[in-house]
């Protein structure tokens, strides 16, 4: 079991592409343990805030600060593959495998932190366990599966790195309603077994709320909403309008 003391502080976040600012003034918190919402529709800015974490843009003016194994570190400045060495792993939108590598091979990429790589056997069994199909087409390639396994692969990846917290960036796009549930409780199990804490941008509210503890709603860049609880959030109106059509 890996330490609990594992978070996310966030605070006054600006970022920008070139002229065009994407967020403004944003601020939030993951808890150790918790597995904290982010919803929004397209264009909002939550891929560029996972981005922002992962040192992958960079921030014009903000705190973001992560507490791993109970240290606190300021990720801005730091490169990509610091922040991955320090456990923070990202489940991308979109997936980005490695489709001419098969299975197997995408996940021993995903074990290239220098901690995970004495247990890539017992992270590879646990990821064989929880998705069975993986196991089975190991030797497939990447880009010839469907985007259920696809969504399966993506997160055993990631997985592979035995981090501390795990970003996932829309679990749900161009899935089926019956394999987004599968994903979102795969994403539950994962969480559970790592004693992970989870950080999920999202716009299927519906699936989203099964398995967060609390959320965050973030229209045109800014934090619209924060709910304290996955009840708060079903109530908000913000959420009827936009998420329920209510």
């Amino acid at each position: 079991m890996v330490s609990s003391d594992n978070s996310i502080t966030i605070e006054n976040i600006h970022a920008a592409y070139s002229a065009v600012r994407v967020l403004e003034d944003v601020s939030l918190t993951v808890g150790s343990g918790e597995t904290v919402v982010l919803l929004g529709t397209n264009g909002n800015g939550k891929s560029t805030l996972m981005k922002c974490i992962m040192g992958m843009v960079r921030p014009y003016q903000g705190l973001i600060r992560a507490r791993i194994d109970g240290r606190t570190h300021d990720l801005i400045g730091m490169t990509t593959e610091e922040i991955v060495d320090l456990g923070i792993a990202m489940v991308p939108e979109g997936r980005r495998l490695f489709p001419r590598q098969t299975v197997e091979e995408n996940l021993l990429l995903g074990a290239s932190r220098r901690l995970a790589r004495a247990r890539i056997k017992d992270n590879l069994d646990f990821c064989f366990e929880l998705f069975p199909r993986l196991a089975e087409r190991k030797n497939q390639l990447a880009g010839s599966m469907s985007g259920g396994e696809q969504q399966m692969l993506a997160l055993a990846r990631a997985l592979m790195a035995s981090p501390r917290i795990l970003l996932i960036d829309e679990p749900s796009v161009g899935l089926a309603p019956v394999l987004v549930t599968r994903t979102i409780d795969a994403i539950k199990q994962l969480k559970e077994h790592y004693n992970l804490t989870v950080l999920m941008a999202e716009q299927n509210f519906t699936q989203a709320i099964r398995i967060a503890d609390r959320g965050y709603v973030i229209v045109h860049g800014r934090i619209a909403f924060a709910g304290g609880s996955a009840e708060e959030l079903n109530n908000n109106e913000l959420i009827r309008e936009f998420y329920l059509g209510l």
